[in-house]
């Protein structure tokens, strides 16, 4: 008995083939793609973790790691141990927490930027304040401090003008007091990193089904209601996964920002985890000291990236691993 084979059945199998082999090809490309990324991530992040070593060593800077004397765990009990050495750790500390508590209240902000900004219908004039909010991110501190230097320093913009319409006749001295710093720094922060920040919401907008618009606008949806139903809803998964990895970062402030704006008056304030870590390893070549520090630092944030995602998973059945 001859059996026949269905033309229809054998082009759809090779159709289903072809698909198949091409899935697979664009698998390849993309790990072959991302390798690159893959190799920068584990020398830069994973082998300078070799350097933990110099938290359980008493080193002086000029002589070998293995020729130092073996201390144990004595840097990581100093700031427990020591009152002074505990006094400034927990001023650290607190202006960390503080730092980071007003970047976490402020995290909702480049979401709503990115709503607002996909409402805008005229494209030319939302791509030229996309483009003019995103550019700060690309500027570097030292650049930043340089302008608000300008701005606010005794002869600067703000001084003159103030003076030329008689509201002050002394120049005022902005940058010298610690009043208001961390306020301050997080406006810097805010400007700087909005429209960057912004860009995955963005994303995650056009990814948004627009038959949902379209039905919300049958039954008679504003643009107000269409975006508080819709968009934000929307947004809210993108908006979680990003405020965990907040939280995960919560100690981890940065020190060019701080570096830069630091001075005599404002630095029991400005000084920040990440500052304290160089000021205590480069300038004050403490190094074992300034290790142990960000070794700490390193562990707490990992649990706090844990535990914010095990709450996640128990609040919201979802998490990002």
């Amino acid at each position: 008995m001859i059996s026949t084979v269905n033309p229809r059945k054998l082009r759809a199998s090779r159709r289903g083939n072809q698909l198949l082999n091409g899935r697979r090809r664009g698998g390849k490309i993309l790990f072959l793609m991302s390798v690159p990324f893959l190799l920068a991530t584990f020398f830069f992040n994973y082998v300078p973790m070799f350097g933990w070593l110099y938290s359980f060593v008493n080193y002086k800077a000029g002589f070998s790691l293995f020729s130092s004397k073996w201390v144990g765990l004595r840097y990581f009990a100093m700031p427990f141990s020591n009152f002074v050495l505990r006094e400034e750790f927990l001023r650290v500390m607190r202006n960390t927490l503080i730092t980071s508590g007003y970047h976490l209240l402020g995290a909702p902000l480049p979401m709503f930027f990115a709503i607002f900004l996909s409402e805008i219908r005229f494209m030319r004039y939302r791509k030229a304040v996309q483009i003019l909010t995103t550019v700060p991110n690309f500027v570097s501190w030292v650049i930043v401090y340089s302008v608000v230097h300008s701005l606010l320093s005794l002869d600067g913009f703000v001084n003159n003008f103030l003076e030329s319409i008689g509201l002050i006749r002394d120049p005022i001295n902005f940058m010298a007091t610690s009043k208001g710093v961390w306020i301050t720094q997080w406006g810097y922060g805010t400007w700087k990193g909005l429209g960057w920040a912004s860009i995955m919401y963005m994303s995650a907008i056009a990814g948004i089904d627009q038959e949902l618009y379209e039905a919300a606008a049958i039954d008679g949806a504003d643009r107000f209601q269409k975006m508080w139903h819709i968009t934000v809803p929307g947004l809210l998964g993108t908006f979680f996964v990003l405020l965990m990895m907040d939280i995960g970062r919560i100690l981890s402030n940065g020190m060019d920002q701080y570096y830069v704006f630091e001075n005599a008056i404002n630095h029991d304030k400005i000084e920040v985890l990440d500052l304290f870590v160089y000021n205590q390893g480069i300038s004050g070549n403490n190094i074992s000291y300034a290790t142990a520090v960000g070794m700490f630092k390193s562990i707490v944030s990992l649990l706090l990236l844990f535990s914010a995602n095990s709450l996640s998973k128990l609040i919201r059945g979802e998490s990002i691993f």
